[in-house]
């Protein structure tokens, strides 16, 4: 736990140490600039963070459910809630056949689980159990406030980093001036700024999912019901095709938009530096090592 949560802050750190580095290059002059760019990522994704329960239900076509409409899932998930000392979230199932899972909500107090049908009807008790402790997990661990506060700088050094551009490509006149930042600087650092974020964006989203995977094992005493579900759904998933938007498909417990990894001939997975998940297998062979 210490390890991945350490790991999320000095990620974190370093995406605000890169806008404050994005700045300082600006100069004060560009400050404006900075502050216009802050703004904007914070109206955006603060937006998505307070209504993401009902953006992530009508992107997933979920609908609520109460216990008379499905005593199984709405019982496993109250049970899991009471041993994970949370309140009852909200419960929902989307009607995917894909199996899939994901956790929403603004806080433990609002916070929303949603399920697939394929995941109901493809798993076992044990398996399912797994899953949902799993989300429950990114509820506790609040990830869904740290993915946002990620999202958000993220966002805004990219919006800083495309004026910047514009900026130093529209610009006339003084040139010469010693005091103004080097154009050739500024272009570079406005193409690879919003790179670098998103790639530490990602590898924080993929720190909350080992985290939450070892905080579910933690939960059920073995991490072995959340590995078998795990494993069948990595192949269902290929075969189940399942469409959500690219900003929500990170929510998943399986990304539901990348199957399919795709390796240079060396072997090496490139793929996994920009995933906002972590590769399956290693999922799987993390919790099988894990003894309580």
């Amino acid at each position: 736990m210490f390890k991945n949560t350490m790991k999320t802050a000095v990620l974190l750190a370093g995406l605000g140490g890169l806008i404050v580095g994005i700045a300082s290059l600006l100069g004060g002059g560009s400050s404006g600039a900075v502050m216009f760019g802050l703004v904007i990522a914070l109206v955006m994704v603060g937006g998505s963070y307070w209504f993401s329960d009902s953006l992530a239900l009508k992107a997933a076509r979920a609908q609520i459910i109460t216990e008379a409409d499905n005593p199984r899932f709405y019982g496993l998930v109250r049970d899991l809630a009471v041993r994970a000392n949370l309140p009852m979230p909200t419960v929902a199932i989307s009607p995917s056949d894909q199996p899939n899972a994901f956790a929403t909500g603004r806080g433990p107090n609002k916070a929303v689980v949603c399920a697939t049908s394929g995941l109901l009807e493809s798993l076992t008790k044990e398996e399912l159990e797994g899953v949902m402790a799993h989300e429950l997990m990114h509820v506790r661990n609040r990830d869904i406030l740290i993915g946002s506060v990620a999202a958000a700088i993220a966002t805004a050094i990219s919006a800083i980093a495309q004026m910047a551009m514009f900026a130093t490509m529209f610009a006339g006149g003084g040139s010469d001036d010693e005091d103004r930042p080097n154009p050739l600087a500024i272009l570079l650092v406005s193409m690879l700024a919003p790179l670098a974020a998103g790639l530490i964006q990602m590898a924080i989203s993929r720190s909350r999912e080992y985290e939450a995977d070892r905080s579910a094992a933690e939960l059920l005493g073995t991490g072995e019901p959340l590995a078998l579900a795990l494993e069948k759904i990595e192949v269902l998933a290929t075969q189940r095709p399942m469409m959500v938007p690219p900003a929500q498909a990170q929510a998943y417990i399986h990304n539901p938009l990348s199957e399919m990894h795709h390796k240079r001939r060396t072997g090496v997975d490139v793929g996994r530096l920009f995933s906002t998940h972590p590769n399956t297998a290693d999922r799987i062979a993390r919790l099988r090592a894990m003894t309580f």
